[in-house]
């Protein structure tokens, strides 16, 4: 899946931003959402805690 955030890399801000979009759009608290790869990288890796791989599909419209 690819988004897009205006926010700058500096000081994580982008990544803070990234995980508050998937939050909102999954419908879970922002601290359910961490980044496990690609921290300082374009390409990120994340973990939803408490959710399976199909229920992240099903609610993006499988984009993922």
């Amino acid at each position: 899946m690819l988004l897009y955030v205006k926010a700058p890399p500096a000081e994580g801000k982008a990544n803070k931003a990234v995980r508050s979009l998937i939050a909102e759009a999954l419908n879970v608290p922002k601290s359910r959402v961490e980044i496990v790869r690609g921290e300082k990288s374009r390409d990120k890796t994340l973990r939803i805690v408490s959710l399976s791989r199909l229920q992240v599909a099903e609610t993006m419209g499988n984009h993922t």
